[in-house]
């Protein structure tokens, strides 16, 4: 009887581990209405911030740091961030995203011209 029942426990042992590892990838079972047990996948969540929205927002943002800097003047505009440097954590973070770049330089040189 024994046997028996080491042999019944490790069958249980191999389907629970299965049914965790259905549940670890998304699968889940429901009941239909004839009573048949069905497993099914559930789909996968998408994000909902695209990658070309991300590479549109980082565009933009060298578009705005470089209208900045042709609009301020260059040695303004480093002046302006060096100052932003000397603040608090958060503005220490502004100052390190707004600092120069060479996409940004190219932007506002090409801007300069443009602007009255």
């Amino acid at each position: 009887m024994s046997d028996q029942r080491a042999d019944f426990r490790g069958r249980l042992r191999l389907i629970e581990k299965r049914h965790s590892g259905y549940a670890r990838d998304g699968y889940t079972a429901r009941l239909r209405s004839d009573g048949l047990i069905e497993v099914v996948q559930q789909p996968k969540v998408k994000s909902r911030i695209s990658g070309r929205s991300l590479l549109l927002f980082i565009a933009a943002a060298f578009l705005f740091k470089g209208l900045l800097m042709a609009s301020l003047g260059f040695d303004s505009y480093d002046e302006r961030v060096a100052k932003l440097a000397d603040g608090t954590q958060v503005e220490k973070a502004g100052a390190f995203l707004m600092q120069a770049d060479p996409v940004s330089t190219l932007v506002a040189q090409k801007l300069g011209p443009l602007l009255p």
